[in-house]
């Protein structure tokens, strides 16, 4: 159960840093840029729907803040969880 609890917290690790790098990705470079567009690829569906509920206040949008506190709290649970099963 421990190599489980460890694939868990290493993917909410790795999708932490893939929304952290589209946002400084975001800043620096052009929109059609082909690794832009990748990470866009990968990170948009999720940033989609919270967009949606949460407006851009003045010129930031806060989308990627709350998708990295969502997978942070996501993965905590799924660890508590698989942590009380074994």
């Amino acid at each position: 159960m421990s190599i489980l609890v460890s694939a868990v917290d290493l993917i909410v690790r790795v999708l932490s840093v893939i929304v952290i790098i589209y946002v400084f990705l975001a800043y620096f470079m052009a929109p059609y840029h082909p690794i832009r567009v990748t990470f866009s690829r990968i990170v948009d569906p999720a940033l989609k729907p919270i967009r949606k509920l949460v407006p851009l206040i003045g010129m930031v949008d806060f989308s990627p803040f709350i998708l990295l506190i969502l997978i942070q709290i996501l993965g905590r649970i799924l660890i508590a969880v698989l942590r009380s099963i074994a």
